[in-house]
């Protein structure tokens, strides 16, 4: 979430007025995250986020909102579009496509304990349980047609040995998405970018609770494993090493499993799904600090942090690897 497009109060009282939700109250900018213009949005009727959608267009966006909105219908608590008066789920500000959702309670907390690990373990089976009948499909943006796409984009700016890295790590993710075992993991659409930053904790003194799910704006069809694998990789970890917290990381895989059991195929190309997510977000962060966009509040991510946990899970023992 950043503020790539200002929006005045002339266009945001237009955009309100296609919504039953009141008068505005406040309106601020959100400054987090890279790819949507994100705003806090406060009426006298109730809190929410609108969020301005930057590299997305009208026939795109469907997918996400109707994703969210199909998880909101099944009891999971997630950003799902509030509806305007006509009934569709977005709507259009400053020439750009919009949504308005309601607020989470809850708020970031940087270093989750193990017990809130496990929540989110669970809450992602049912997700992924509850995707087995939405209908819509959506290709992952950030997969492998990104990662060849800005490859000669990115040579110029890498040292030799990394670029050979990058190579050798997206030449075998390749290959992997085009073998039968891949193909043969179970799938659907999935959050893809369920960082520590997407949730939202509510915290009472020293106890914390799952609160929910937000900015589903990266999600795409790819096997449900990929998903579990993006999740380990930033909420259990050694933030400083990138190195594995164990505790937390069983505690995430045992919430998952006590929903949705997880299959000797999938513990086959866990290493693998392990080193993919990492790849992505190397990627996409390479691309966004190397060639970035404009914005009055946006601070591209550091991309060295997924490059360190690439090397560590290529070179982890299988058998080291929290499992059932």
């Amino acid at each position: 979430m950043a503020v790539f497009t200002e929006v005045g109060r002339e266009e945001l009282n237009r955009l309100l007025n296609q919504y039953d939700i009141g008068e505005a109250q406040r309106f601020e900018g959100i400054s987090s995250g890279i790819e949507n213009s994100n705003f806090y949005l406060d009426t006298d009727k109730g809190k929410y986020v609108l969020t301005v959608f930057e590299r997305l267009n009208k026939e795109q966006v469907p997918y996400y909102l109707e994703l969210t909105h199909h998880l909101g219908k099944k009891g999971l608590n997630v950003s799902a579009p509030i509806p305007a008066k006509d009934g569709s789920l977005s709507s259009e500000v400053c020439g750009k496509p919009c949504c308005i959702a309601a607020c989470i309670p809850g708020q970031y907390v940087e270093l989750p304990s193990a017990k809130v690990c496990g929540e989110l373990g669970a809450v992602l089976a049912q997700m992924h349980s509850a995707v087995e009948d939405f209908p819509l499909v959506q290709e992952n943006t950030k997969g492998s047609k990104f990662w060849l796409s800005v490859m000669p984009g990115l040579k110029p700016y890498l040292p030799e040995r990394l670029y050979e890295l990058l190579e050798e790590e997206v030449s075998y993710q390749v290959d992997l998405e085009n073998s039968p075992a891949y193909k043969a993991l179970p799938n659907g659409a999935v959050h893809a970018d369920l960082f520590r930053n997407n949730s939202l904790i509510e915290v009472n003194g020293k106890e914390e609770k799952l609160g929910g799910i937000i900015d589903f704006y990266f999600a795409c069809n790819a096997p449900f494993l990929y998903d579990l694998a993006v999740v380990l990789n930033d909420w259990c970890i050694n933030l400083e090493t990138g190195e594995i917290d164990m505790p937390k990381a069983q505690a995430l895989i045992d919430g998952y499993n006590s929903v949705r059991a997880l299959t000797e195929a999938d513990r086959e190309l866990w290493q693998d799904m392990l080193r993919r997510a990492a790849l992505r977000f190397w990627v996409s962060r390479l691309y966004d600090y190397y060639m970035p966009r404009p914005a009055s509040l946006l601070k591209p991510h550091d991309p060295s942090h997924f490059e360190k946990i690439l090397l560590l899970r290529r070179k982890a023992k299988a058998s080291d690897l929290p499992w059932i």
